[in-house]
Order: structure tokens, then sequence, then C-alpha cells
């Protein structure tokens, strides 16, 4: 009836899903902070966490996952906003805004996710959060669209390094991004795929884990292809980026 070494264990992997997602983001958020140049990193790193977490927050209650699971999504996106924050001020910060506003209520497409203020942000993932919940709501007996919902879920976290992947094709340099980042993402979701396949997570979980990891290998595959690059192209700007 004690407390065995199985339990401790079991016990360390749930902390480790919940806490371990965030930590690839803390050196990347110490460069920024430190170099107060965020032209390396990828806004859109962030936004796929973010739809990614709140539609997993939706699945859970069309069906009930563990409950790490859920914590480690709203650890995220609190993560998420705060990463944003950042990357906001700093670029305000570097660059010449005042004939630039750009917000979510113009309604832009050019200029999605690329607002000039923190607000906006928030105004999407508010109303991105109330739409999606509503719906989920109406269609919460539908099997359908719950099961279409964790897929979207996984699947557009399976993707979060995309856009870092396509930012770093088009500068042809990693310059700015943390490859301390990209380290932890590759063992976290190595260790999250694993997880979800011993814990029989549903199957949507670890077949997107696998695409994660892919990913992830493909990104390092940058790091060596374009180590001799010194040029960033025209998105980096002239302040040296801690790496």
């Amino acid at each position: 009836m004690g407390f065995t070494i199985i339990d401790a264990i079991s016990f360390g992997s749930q902390v480790a899903m919940v806490i371990g997602g965030v930590v690839p983001f803390i050196p990347q958020y110490l460069d920024i902070w430190r170099s107060q140049n965020a032209e390396g990193f990828s806004l859109f790193v962030c936004l796929a966490l973010l739809i990614a977490n709140i539609l997993r927050i939706m699945f859970w209650f069309g069906k009930r996952f563990e409950l790490p699971l859920l914590a480690q999504s709203v650890i995220m996106i609190v993560t998420m906003m705060v990463l944003v924050e950042l990357c906001v001020r700093v670029k305000n910060r570097s660059e010449i805004i005042a004939s630039k506003q750009r917000k979510f209520i113009d309604m832009d497409p050019a200029f999605f996710w690329q607002w000039t203020d923190f607000l906006s942000y928030v105004e999407f993932i508010g109303s991105f959060s109330l739409i999606f919940g509503v719906l989920t709501f109406l269609l919460i007996n539908n099997s359908i669209y719950i099961e279409l919902l964790g897929f979207a879920a996984v699947f557009t976290e399976a993707m979060l390094g995309a856009p870092q992947f396509i930012r770093n094709f088009q500068n042809k340099s990693t310059l700015g991004m943390s490859k301390k980042m990209v380290g932890f993402w590759t063992c976290g979701d190595i260790f999250k795929t694993v997880y979800f396949i011993m814990r029989k997570a549903p199957a949507q979980f670890w077949i997107c884990g696998i695409l994660q990891v892919s990913i992830d290998i493909s990104i390092f595959l940058q790091v060596f292809l374009y180590r001799n690059n010194i040029a960033a192209g025209p998105w980096i700007s002239s302040k040296p980026a801690i790496s």
C-alpha cells in the first residue's frame, strides 16, 4: 500500500508532462530578452501552440484524457502569451512603427499575427476560444466533431516547428533561433510520444507526436546545413543574437 518506485516514476512522468512543454522556450525567451532581437524567432510557433492547446482543452470536455495533459495545455497557453508579449515589446523598441500601427480590429489578413500591440493578440485568442467554446458546447455529443477536434489539436501542435523551419529556409540561416530550444523540443517530443503510447492516450496524440519529432530533426538538419551562413536575410537586424 506504500509509495512504490513505480508510483514515483509515474508521478515523475506526469510532472514532466505538465511542466516539460514550457522548458524549451526558456532559452529562447532569455535569448530574446538579452539580445533585444526577436526577428530570428517565428511568432507563428506561439500561434500554433496556442491554437493546439485551446483545442485540446475543448477536446477534453468531449473525451476525457489524463489531467496532467489538461494542466499542460493551460500552462502552455500562459507561457506562449508571455513569450508573445516579450516579442511584441522588443520589436516595438527596435522598429520605427509610428506610421505602421497594425491591430487585430483592422481585420487585415496581410498582417495576421503581425500586430504591433499585445492587446490584439489577446483579443484574437479570446475570440478564437469563445467561438470554439460555443461550438464545442453545441456539438459535445457529436462523436465525429469531437474526434476531429482532437485530431486538429494534436496535428496543429505537431506542426509547431513548421513556421520555424520555413523561417530558417527563407533566411538560409538559423541565426536568432535558440538551438537549445530545438534540442529541448526534440527530447521533450520523444518523451511525450513514448508517454502517449505507454499511457494509451487517444491515437491522435502519438501519431502526431511522431510527426512532431520528424520536424524537430529537420530543423536540426538546417542547423548543420546553414552552419556557415552568417547573413540571416532581411528579417534579421544587425544586433547580435545569442543562441
